[in-house]
Formats: C-alpha cells, sequence, structure tokens
C-alpha cells in the first residue's frame, strides 16, 4: 500500500507545476562540504533566516564552526571501517559527546559500503561491515540513539549490499531508518524511494545525498522543485538534506547544482533549500562559464573527499 501510495504522489508531483514559494520544513538538513578557501561560507548555512535543523559531516565528531550552535543538531557518521580496527573509538566519541551535554539523537552507518574508495565509497565487505556495526553502531541504541543503516549507493549494487548486509548481521544489526543517496531525475528518485519504503516498511527514510548533477538551470531548478515538494510531503520521510553547500565554480557535479555562486552568493536553490525567496544569482562555473547544456549525471563525488577526509 505504501509504494502504491508513493507511486501515486510521485506521478502527481511529476505532473503539477512546480512552485517556487517561499517555503520551510524541519526536515532539511546539511550535508555539509568544508570551504578551505573560503572558510565564511560556513556562517552562510546557520544565518538568522535559515530553517536547517540539522547536519552531518561525515564523521564522528562535529564541525569546529558549529560546535557552539544550538541551532542545527549534529548527526555523528562511521564512515568507514577496516581489517585493522581494534576497540570503539566511534562509539566512544558519542558516548563523550553525550556525556558532555551533545543533543545527539541519531548516527549514521557506512557511507557508500558498496562504492570504491576512488569515488567516495567506504568499500566494505559485509561481514566487515556486520562487525564494526555490532561492536560500534549497535550499543548505542541503549543510550537512546536512532540508528541510521548503511547508507548504500543508488546503484542496483546498493540493493544488493544491503541485502547481504542484513544476512551478515544475522539479526544483530537493527537500523531504525533507511539512508539514501541519489543522483538523477525526479521520476527515477520517486521510484528509488518508493522500493525502499516498500522493501523495508517498518523503517523510515532519509535521503542523505541527492541532486541531478550536471543538467541546465532550468532542468536542475524543476527538479529541485519537484523533488522538495515531494519530499516535504512524505510522511515516511523524515529527513533530508541536498547535496550542494558549496560554490558553483567548484561543484563537482555542475554550477547549476551548487547552492552558491561563484560569488559566494545563495542561488536561487540555495536560498529556496533555507527558506527564502528567489535571489536571482546565477551559477557559473569555472572560468565562469555558465552550464547551458545537460550532460550525462554522476554518481561517484571523487572530488569531494579530497577536503573532506
Amino acid at each position: 500500500m505504501r509504494s502504491a501510495t508513493l507511486s501515486a504522489l510521485a506521478g502527481f508531483a511529476a505532473l503539477a507545476p512546480f512552485t517556487t514559494a517561499q517555503s520551510t520544513s524541519p526536515k532539511r538538513g546539511l550535508c555539509y562540504v568544508p570551504s578551505q578557501k573560503y572558510p565564511g561560507d560556513d556562517n552562510i548555512w546557520v544565518s538568522g533566516s535559515s530553517d536547517l535543523t540539522w547536519y552531518y559531516n561525515y564523521k564522528a565528531e562535529p564541525a569546529d564552526v558549529y560546535k557552539n550552535n544550538k541551532n542545527i543538531q549534529f548527526v555523528p557518521m562511521l564512515w568507514g571501517a577496516s581489517d585493522s580496527d581494534t576497540g570503539t573509538p566511534f562509539y566512544d566519541s558519542v558516548k563523550k559527546q553525550l556525556d558532555g551535554g551533545a543533543n545527539i539523537s541519531y548516527v549514521l552507518g557506512f557511507n557508500e559500503p558498496d562504492g570504491p574508495h576512488s569515488t567516495g565509497g567506504s568499500a566494505l565487505p559485509v561481514d566487515l561491515a556486520a562487525t564494526r556495526w555490532k561492536a560500534e553502531i549497535e550499543p548505542l541504541k541503549k543510550l537512546g540513539i536512532k540508528l541510521g543503516a548503511p547508507a548504500v549507493t543508488g546503484a542496483a549494487s546498493g540493493w544488493t549490499w544491503l541485502q547481504n548486509w542484513f544476512t551478515a548481521c544475522d539479526g544483530g544489526c537493527t537500523p531504525d531508518f533507511i539512508p539514501v543517496h541519489w543522483y538523477g531525475n525526479f521520476e527515477g528518485m520517486a521510484s528509488h524511494i518508493g522500493q525502499v519504503m516498500a522493501t523495508y516498511p517498518n523503517m523510515t527514510v532519509w535521503v542523505t545525498e541527492y541532486g541531478f548533477p550536471n543538467q541546465d538551470l532550468k532542468a536542475t531548478q524543476e527538479f529541485y522543485n519537484m523533488s522538495k515538494n515531494a519530499m516535504d510531503g512524505w510522511g515516511n520521510l523524515t529527513h533530508y538534506s541536498y547535496f550542494g553547500a558549496f560554490r558553483s565554480d567548484v561543484s563537482n557535479v555542475g554550477p547549476n547544482a551548487a547552492m552558491l555562486n561563484q560569488d559566494g552568493k545563495l542561488t536561487d536553490i540555495g536560498s529556496w533549500y533555507m527558506g527564502g525567496l528567489s535571489t536571482n544569482n546565477i551559477p557559473k562555473g569555472a572560468g565562469g562559464r555558465i552550464q547551458t547544456i545537460g550532460v550525462a549525471g554522476v554518481s561517484a563525488l571523487a572530488l569531494f573527499w579530497a577536503c573532506v577526509l
């Protein structure tokens, strides 16, 4: 029933005219991408007009710039694991933050474990991921924290990996929600989310990375508005974070997907995402180029990881 309902909603959203009216949503969060060249950009996302309520940075520890900010909740992530891992450093870090008074309600599991390191994935065998989850993440449930399953890619390999991971866990991994990554058109995203909800009906869904890369501005804005309207309306989808918190001239998903233009000013998408009105700031790519023709989308975000990991 949920799958059928979601399909109907997706069809309606795809056919109905999208709205660019000012809107806010407590579901919206920040997929934080630090700027070493323009650190002042970090303050944009927590400005007085921002409606962003949570953020993650692919790490266990919060970003220094937001440590004392009570208006945006940090969500720690255990990005990956290796055979040489010992002890419980992720668990210990989260426990220490809680003991220090941090407001932590959720954690995120491994990032794209079905993907290779070269494209930002954590490249984890399912048995290793199951072992480290049981040691580092599952015990956090006793502290009242809700657990996000590993965030697989939107490819077929993601489905296979996640199913095999649950098998390897043998009942010892009990996430509360499924994080989704999607890079592609709206119809594909809606179908993918519907499949996730139908496959895991007892868990809520977060969309922790999404976008329509390397498209012209009109197509990019249409995708943003259709996806925003849909995700704000889907009750079982409780959190989402758009991948675009950087300047257009360094964007590895195309300049039009960025929430800041080349001068560090909010684009229409950036302003809309934060609950504001259109800015008419046109994003340009490297060298001041405006992308007017869409090219094939990407699912790999390799350039990003050089500054994050």
